[in-house]
């Protein structure tokens, strides 16, 4: 079982945009208790509660829906995740209380089992004590934990810290929301799958204890909001502008090729709706790199502002520790009001995109070709079949008499022949719109009548399947799942 097809939108695509959050935040109130160091209006990636002038508490919670397959790595990448938003602080993680979501009696307990497995055996590499947890029924699988940590105040690496001439390091490559999105529709190769599993699962523990060590100015994890989205956030809180080297982001394998072909999830547009205010500028750049530079993450790497003088002793101890695709993707370039600049050199070039497979036959002859619509008659079964037979549709009923609704009927059969003739459009396009939404649609008859008559006007399946896919990009994975069992009937 995939537990990808079974959600909407998987790992951190799933959460609510930056837009949308800062318009139902506004005007919420805010507490006055002067032992809130950080809370709800910074914006930041956990909260901040002074115990005494040495401790404060670090709090955060994080849930998503699943970014992989597997149910335990799934719960591993759940526990990472929640913990990266204490790490981000500067601080030390103590215990955890899980959160799952899950529709109990409809899939096997054992999948329940793995994933809190996955999360608890997370949590213990970490040294977090999981001491207890909350559970709903649920259609859309959902994991996560509350997690609460400790950090020293005059140490917290807020958001808000980056100053003029900083550079700008990633911890971990990005593209898992791309990669997983090409998952989902069957576009990735296990390869790249299971690298950007092993990253997600990755721990950004000893990233932030050498940040701490090297006295990074400001930090963030990259996660939903993508990797332009929490630097725009980072960047407004600090009142910098800032500039990104294209060339030098660390993508995981398979990233390129995924934006060249034009995979991308739907979380991609959100996040630009959201934050492509503060790009000011893109030079020497094609559309697919910016469209990788807002792909939302799950559980994706540090983002660091550290002082120029300290940021390549602080690149090399990332990498002895582990962190070997840690880089120098920025700077700081002086007081502004949180532009960014996004540069290209060059050094980087998009691959071809995958060439689709021409048509296996031709088209018989142009008859067929111009005949794009169903006829008269292929119009009524296929409308029989949706809605359960003549006498629903107002065909003649059983005693053979002619119901009042069989002038709109016909009108209606003559407007679905007129709509689907060739016009501005011919008629192959006209075809292949229609595969897109039937499945849309999710209208079983109409997509084997459509699929029917593709194939035998020459369509090969790789064509149907894109243009499938166009419907799946818009309808999610119900739409995907409805597409697979007409398929496979």
């Amino acid at each position: 079982m995939r537990l990808t097809e079974l959600v909407d939108s998987p790992g951190c695509a799933s959460k609510i945009d930056q837009a949308t959050l800062r318009r139902v935040l506004q005007g919420l109130p805010s507490p006055e208790d002067p032992r809130v160091l950080i809370g709800m209006p910074a914006g930041d990636d956990a909260g901040v509660y002074q115990l005494d002038e040495n401790t404060a508490l670090v709090q955060t919670v994080d849930v998503f829906t699943p970014s992989v397959d597997d149910p335990y790595v799934f719960g591993q990448i759940a526990a990472a995740n929640s913990l990266s938003d204490v790490y981000a602080m500067g601080g030390r993680p103590l215990t955890a209380l899980s959160i799952v979501g899950f529709p109990v009696r409809v899939l096997p307990d054992e999948i329940l089992h793995q994933i809190l497995r996955g999360g608890l055996d997370k949590m213990a590499e970490a040294g977090v004590a999981v001491i207890g947890g909350h559970s709903i029924n649920d259609p859309q699988i959902k994991a996560g934990f509350a997690v609460t940590g400790v950090v020293a105040p005059h140490r917290i690496a807020s958001n808000a810290g980056a100053q003029p001439g900083d550079r700008l390091i990633l911890t971990k490559p990005i593209g898992t929301g791309i990669l997983g999105f090409a998952a989902q529709i069957g576009r990735a190769s296990e390869d790249w799958i299971q690298t950007a599993a092993r990253s997600m699962i990755a721990l950004n523990k000893r990233a932030a204890e050498l940040m701490v060590q090297f006295q990074a100015h400001a930090c963030t994890d990259i996660t939903g909001f993508g990797l332009m989205g929490h630097l725009s956030a980072m960047a407004s809180a600090a009142s910098v502008d800032v500039e990104i080297l294209w060339d030098d982001v660390p993508l995981l394998p398979g990233v390129l090729q995924c934006a060249a072909d034009n995979i991308l999830p739907g979380g991609i547009e959100r996040n630009k709706e959201s934050s492509a205010g503060a790009l000011a500028a893109s030079q020497g750049l094609e559309s697919a790199a910016l469209d990788i530079l807002f792909d939302a993450q799950t559980s994706g790497g540090l983002l660091i502002a550290v002082a120029q003088s300290s940021a390549d002793a602080l690149i090399d101890a990332l990498r002895s520790e582990g962190c070997e695709d840690a880089a120098i993707v920025g700077r700081v370039i002086g007081e502004g009001s949180g532009r960014i600049f996004v540069r290209g050199e060059g050094r980087r070039t998009m691959p071809a995109a995958t060439p689709i497979k021409r048509p296996s036959r031709a088209a018989k002859n142009a008859k067929d070709l111009n005949q794009i619509g169903p006829s008269f008659d292929e119009a009524r079964r296929m409308s029989e079949s949706c809605c359960g037979g003549p006498s629903e549709l107002g065909g003649p009923n059983a005693s053979g008499d002619q119901p009042v609704v069989a002038e709109s009927q016909q009108k209606f059969f003559d407007f679905l022949q007129s709509a689907n003739a060739p016009g501005a459009l011919d008629a192959r396009t006209k075809r292949i719109v229609a595969i897109a939404l039937s499945v849309l649609a999710r209208c079983e008859p109409c997509v084997k009548s459509h699929v029917k008559k593709a194939r035998q006007e020459g369509f090969s399946q790789d064509q149907i399947d894109e243009a499938a896919w166009m419907a799946i990009a818009f309808g999610g994975s119900p739409t995907m799942m409805f597409y697979k069992e007409t398929q496979q009937q």
